[in-house]
């Protein structure tokens, strides 16, 4: 039995630190599952675990311990920067620049309320109470990547070995934090008198009003005697709208258009626009026909396919630019992005992952997939060699020392902050420099829940051997409610503004809130009273811009106030 207690034991050996972190995230993932009224801690329950190994002395060398920290943090923050990149700055449209303000207000408030928490509870002459707070922070907002960044911050500051283990004070306001979020979007709910009914109404009724740029089939007659005799190309100038005729009926023959084809009364149109723009339409061209659309009427054929973008050389490239059309005779309809249709306008960049509908002669379909690549298999592998050139790059831009005066060591962003502007900005503009950079989302998130588990895990160990020190027998109180006034006080002063001001609908605003504090188990709340897309969205809107202002204040926080 002595090989089984050495295995526990040895602490430098490779088979213990292997079976340390097995067991550890693997009990603290099963134990994340449990559900408690509907909620659970998911994948942050592995941080429990750990506290409680590192409290028994189930642990590991620092340095080791120090390492898997901070790899499994940079590819953590990383994948999620490729997750958020390509949306990241198509959020500051319009309807996107209010949610975001709102957000990084709730931000803001969040910190204001920290220092007035420390400032009115805590001794300020202690170096380390700051700090603490600081972790409590991260976890009344339930922001793991801010934990990060905050903890390689203080390596800065603090000297080897006098690092505050503020994972103490974030365990602490974790649970807290995820009740108090649900429960202050609750109390908005009564606090402004919404009604969930009528809410769900409104969003009806404005959909109806402003359709967003969906693609809309209709089956059209050229009746406006102003077309007879013009092209194609000259009615899309002249409307200047983003339309895509992919079939035309004229003399008994089906054809597919080109710019340069000429209509004449009474032919019959297969038209794909954006929704909004389908009466404009109409009324220049001819109304729409209620009869389907006469495929044996086809002279020639033709088939419709949906062909996935796999080949590298066309990342990037825009549909206009393509000439599908008056090259290959084909018409690109309608193309669908991480499960979102889009309007196949001729400005449209490809993305490895697009996937296209095509309408055309079968053996120019063919050509034109052959282009596309539309191979299945190459989605299935991830793209490691972007994933770590943008690690490497990542390193370099956030280990640039920025001087500030007033602030006692360089500003740098570090192993999380550079990791992340750098994977918003490949998942963004990759393409311009020849990188690919998708991934199947299982990819993503086996990565990224990875990362976390050994980030996790490793804060655990660490923090265990002091913990009851720090929490139990010390300030664990003051850090679970000062958690929670971070936590719900901002949300319950920019939530009504949000309503009574801005007038977002009541479901946008929980999305907002859930996004704001990158929480998934909020956004999933919103989502199970809800029926429709909008706490989605609002999540979606504000998370890529929340993320980056969490890790980033996180630094600031700790450079500026929590010097020795």
């Amino acid at each position: 039995m002595d090989w089984l207690i050495n295995l526990f034991t040895t602490q430098d050996s490779v088979a213990h630190i292997a079976l340390l972190y097995s067991i550890v995230i693997a009990v603290g993932v099963l134990l994340g599952k449990v559900k408690v009224g509907g909620i659970s801690l998911g994948v942050t329950f592995v941080l429990f675990a750990g506290i409680v190994a590192g409290h028994v002395g189930f642990t590991a060398p620092t340095n080791i311990l120090t390492f898997v920290q901070d790899f499994g943090l940079i590819l953590f923050v990383f994948c999620i920067g490729l997750q958020v990149g390509p949306g990241f700055f198509e959020s500051f449209r319009k309807g996107g620049v209010a949610l975001n303000g709102l957000a990084s207000a709730m931000i803001v408030l969040n910190i204001l309320v920290m220092f007035a928490c420390y400032y009115l509870f805590f001794d300020t002459s202690s170096i380390n109470n700051l700090p603490m707070m600081v972790g409590t922070l991260y976890g009344a907002v339930t922001n793991t990547p801010g934990l990060g960044a905050a903890n390689e911050a203080l390596n800065s500051v603090f000297a080897k070995g006098e690092v505050p283990q503020i994972a103490s004070g974030y365990a602490c306001a974790y649970p807290l934090g995820v009740l108090g979020i649900i429960g202050a979007t609750i109390a908005i709910r009564y606090i402004c008198r919404v009604k969930l009914e009528k809410e769900e109404e409104a969003l009806d009724e404005q959909e109806a009003e402003n359709p967003h740029a969906k693609p809309h089939q209709m089956h059209v007659k050229v009746t406006n005697a102003y077309i007879a005799g013009r092209t194609l190309g000259e009615i899309s100038e002249f409307l200047n709208r983003d339309m895509v005729c992919s079939r035309m009926l004229h003399d008994g023959q089906v054809t597919i258009p080109t710019r340069d084809t000429v209509f004449a009364l009474d032919d019959e149109l297969y038209i794909v626009c954006a929704e909004a723009d389908a009466e404009a339409i109409q009324a220049f061209i001819g109304p729409e026909l209620n009869t389907p659309w006469n495929v044996e009427a086809e002279k020639q054929p033709m088939v419709s396919r949906r062909i996935v973008v796999t080949r590298p050389s066309m990342n990037g490239k825009t549909l206009g630019k393509m000439h599908f059309n008056s090259v290959y005779g084909v018409n690109v309809t309608r193309i669908t992005r991480q499960g979102m249709d889009l309007f196949a306008s001729r400005d449209h960049h490809f993305h490895v992952g697009d996937r296209v509908m095509v309408v055309g002669p079968e053996d120019n379909v063919n050509r034109v997939a052959e282009i596309m690549g539309n191979s299945i298999k190459r989605l299935d592998a991830p793209n490691i060699a972007t994933i770590f050139i943008g690690i490497l790059v990542g390193i370099l831009f956030g280990s640039i020392p920025l001087a500030i005066p007033g602030m006692p060591v360089p500003l740098k962003l570090g192993i999380a902050g550079g990791p992340l502007i750098i994977a918003i900005l490949i998942g963004r503009f990759g393409y311009r420099v020849k990188l690919v950079t998708y991934t199947t989302t299982s990819a993503n998130m086996m990565l990224r829940e990875f990362g976390l588990a050994l980030f996790l895990a490793s804060v655990g160990i660490k923090a265990g051997a002091g913990f009851w020190d720090t929490v139990i027998a010390g300030d664990g109180l003051k850090y679970v409610y000062t958690g929670f006034l971070i936590t719900i006080i901002p949300i319950l002063i920019v939530g009504p503004i949000a309503r009574l001001k801005f007038k977002f609908n009541y479901f946008t605003i929980m999305g907002m809130i859930s996004g704001a504090y990158t929480d998934p188990p909020a956004l999933a709340y919103a989502n199970s009273i809800c029926s429709k897309e909008a706490p989605a969205v609002g999540y979606s809107t504000v998370y890529p811009l929340s993320m980056f202002l969490r890790i980033f204040t996180a630094q600031i926080i700790v450079l500026f106030f929590c010097g020795a």
